[in-house]
């Protein structure tokens, strides 16, 4: 079976189980409808009586005397998608959050400023400890802005044409690139699906939509055939991995979620502050580090990052550690100091371990759209990447990124970030990845 196939079958038993909850509400309402109708005729003989008692009562039972009223409701639910659209707002009306910052002015900040050490052990265990979501739930919420945001992008599209010629492929050309699904894909996807979309014979929108989605799946498939996700931890001895990235993607604190949850599996992890240029990026990671209790190897802020890694490695190697995770600086002056700044760490890793670094990743920030992709492209003509770190993608409606990284840079995305929580960091996995993308945007032919 295909990865179409199964986005589809899993499309399939979402739209069978909301088909089956109207149905037990249905008798309901027919049963309460069938069983009071001499109820009805009396109300109706009475109300008129009641009505010059309280004006509440007179209130409730105009809609019923009245027949231009109820004429006027009868259009508005003529268009089934209104009920959606009020469903679906529905619990977003009712946010609990709501409430409780309206009480934490009078009754919560009081306690909070006595009891504050105690409370923050306490934020601290509840983030460290492992949530009970699956992966795949965890891709379903992390990538629902990045779905809305295409879903209504392909809306837009097909509201603006009602059939397929060649304006319409190139208005659709420039929505997938608005979609961060890159340019080369792009491309690829409106060449191919010229021909599809009259094999096919498709003329709804919804069987034109399926179609572009499926092409988007073979080409995401495609690309990513013999890709490893896995990180290359040695299944004996010290495994080093490096970390590269711009400063502010969320390098350190994935490199201290990353610690945690290998001390949580068992294993010794040793930390090394190489990023010794940014203002607070040593007191950062040893902040991280605390809250793992995760040993730091650090020096002085402006000083040698390669003496840090060099003590780092020392250590690690004596003292038995499983893993070394390298926090390194995220920007120099220029290229070729960056170059030789980790090419000089490189060095001495690879004394004591010469085929070290195991990995080397880049941190990029999913927000940023094709500025990610930029920053990869440059890295990747700077240093030996093996693997991609997207953070913050649960925050971004440019999910599309994933597929603008695989089909034009070619480098497997390793870890991915999905929530804010200690434990949402993750391995990346291209197929829960694909069915919480594509799975929402398939339309009910």
């Amino acid at each position: 079976m295909g990865l179409f196939d199964r986005i589809k079958n899993a499309f399939m038993s979402e739209k069978k189980e909301e088909q089956e909850t109207p149905e037990s509400t249905e008798p309901q309402e027919t049963e309460a409808e069938d069983s009071d109708p001499s109820a009805v005729e009396e109300q109706t003989t009475v109300e008129p009586e009641e009505t010059s008692e309280s004006a509440d009562q007179a209130t409730s039972e105009e809609p019923a005397d009245s027949a231009e009223p109820a004429e006027a409701e009868e259009e508005t639910l003529v268009i089934e998608e209104v009920p959606e659209e009020t469903a679906a707002e529905e619990p977003v009306q009712s946010v609990e959050p709501v409430q409780l910052e309206e009480v934490q002015p009078e009754e919560i900040l009081p306690e909070a400023k006595l009891e504050a050490p105690e409370a923050t052990e306490e934020i601290m265990e509840e983030l460290a400890a492992p949530t009970e979501t699956s992966a795949q739930e965890k891709y379903d919420k992390g990538l629902e802005k990045t779905r809305k945001s295409f879903g209504d992008r392909m809306n837009e599209l097909f509201a603006r044409f009602r059939r397929v010629d060649e304006e319409f492929f190139e208005e659709l050309e420039e929505t997938l690139i608005g979609a961060d699904v890159g340019f080369d894909t792009a491309i690829k996807l409106t060449e191919s699906l010229r021909q599809e979309v009259k094999l096919k014979n498709a003329k709804k929108q919804s069987q034109i939509q399926n179609v572009i989605i499926e092409k988007l799946v073979d080409i995401y498939e495609a690309e990513g055939v013999d890709e490893n996700n896995q990180l290359n931890l040695q299944p004996d001895g010290l495994s080093i991995i490096l970390f590269v990235g711009v400063n502010g993607t969320g390098k350190t604190t994935s490199i201290g979620k990353l610690a945690n949850q290998y001390k949580n599996e068992g294993k010794r992890v040793l930390l090394a502050a190489a990023d010794t240029f940014r203002a607070g990026a040593i007191d950062q990671l040893v902040v991280w580090g605390q809250r793992s209790g995760v040993e730091v190897v650090r020096g002085n802020a402006g000083g040698d990052p390669a003496a840090v890694v060099y003590d780092a490695v020392a250590r690690a190697k004596n003292e038995n550690y499983d893993i070394l995770l390298i926090d390194t600086a995220g920007r120099l002056q220029n290229k070729v100091n960056l170059m030789n700044e980790l090419q000089k760490i490189r060095r001495v890793i690879q004394r004591e371990y010469p085929t070290a670094p195991h990995e080397v990743l880049l941190v990029v920030d999913a927000t940023t759209g094709q500025n990610a992709l930029s920053q990869a492209r440059q890295f990747k003509e700077t240093t030996d990447i093996t693997g991609l770190v997207l953070t913050k993608l649960d925050g971004t409606a440019k999910g599309g990124i994933v597929l603008a990284i695989r089909n034009e840079l070619h480098l497997p995305v390793k870890l991915v970030g999905l929530g804010e929580k200690i434990d949402d960091l993750a391995v990346f996995d291209p197929n829960d990845f694909a069915l919480g993308l594509f799975k929402g945007l398939l339309k009910e032919e």
